[in-house]
Order: C-alpha cells, then structure tokens, then sequence
C-alpha cells in the first residue's frame, strides 16, 4: 500500500479535513499547509500530485500518536528505515492502545480471521525467526475494521 493511500485511509477512517490533518502533522514537528495536503491527497498521475516520502507518513503517524495517547517525554525516536505496512499497522495500534483481541475482532468484523499468534507475527523484528510481513490485504482489512466500528459509535450516538 502507497503512503498516500495509507493518509487517505486514515483520514477516512477518523473523518479528518485537511485542519485536522495539518495540526496532526504539527504535532510531530512537520507543518504541512493546505495545499500540500491536497497534492498528497491527488490520484497518482494527476497534475501536482506528490508522493508522500517515508519521513512525512511516519511523522503523521507519530503526530496522531501523540493526538490519540498525549506527548511522551523526552526525544522522539526516528524512523530510520522505509516505512512499511508493519510499521503502519504497528503505530495505528499504538495510536489506539489497541490490544491484540481488539485487533482480531476488527479483522473479523472485516472478514479476516487471524490467530493471535499470527498477529503478533506482524509486530515482530523483522530479524525475528516468527516475523511475517503485513500485506496490503491484512491492513486493508484492519483499516475497514476501523472504519467499520468508528461507524458503529457514530450511530450509537446519535441513537
């Protein structure tokens, strides 16, 4: 999965406009304006559309790190590597203080059935001899889980 199409998910699955998204990108210490936004945000192939570098999703998923759980003290760690689904999927969860049986129910809500011990696998080193690599699938799927239940509480709100 592309780095835009990772923005483009997340801001789906939160309903973020491209304020929200900004001040997420300055939480981490990479202001973005509007209109770089929107070229992140263009179909690949159309005119002024940007990739998104590894650096700049890792520092959205940094700043909605610190959106969701609050600043941690101290340095913040950079990413020294490509970002990948794993890591994607990883900082998501950290994110959402997800645990791995609330993982699994939203895969499951989106047709996915993994054990918890697969699960873990995704969460791994990547040197581990137990690593296994995220496929675009499985985010997808983890991705619709999201959005499945933040629809969920949306409508039990207004009922």
């Amino acid at each position: 999965m592309t780095n835009n199409e990772v923005l483009h998910h997340i801001r789906y699955i939160f309903d973020l406009n491209n304020d929200q998204t900004a001040a997420i990108f300055q939480l981490a210490e990479c202001p973005k304006k509007d209109d770089e936004i929107n070229d992140f945000l263009r179909k690949n192939g159309e005119t002024s559309f940007t990739r998104i570098a590894d650096n700049v999703l890792a520092s959205f998923l940094d700043g909605l790190i610190i959106e969701c759980r609050g600043a941690k003290e101290g340095a913040q760690a950079q990413l020294d590597q490509a970002v990948n689904n794993n890591i994607v999927f990883n900082k998501v969860k950290i994110a959402l203080a997800l645990k791995a049986e609330d993982i699994i129910t939203l895969l499951e809500s989106a047709e996915l059935t993994l054990s918890k011990h697969e699960l873990s696998a995704f969460f791994r080193k990547p040197d581990h001899k137990h690593f296994r690599v995220c496929n675009d699938d499985t985010l997808l799927k983890f991705f619709n889980g999201l959005h499945l239940k933040n629809r969920q509480e949306v409508k039990e709100i207004k009922e």
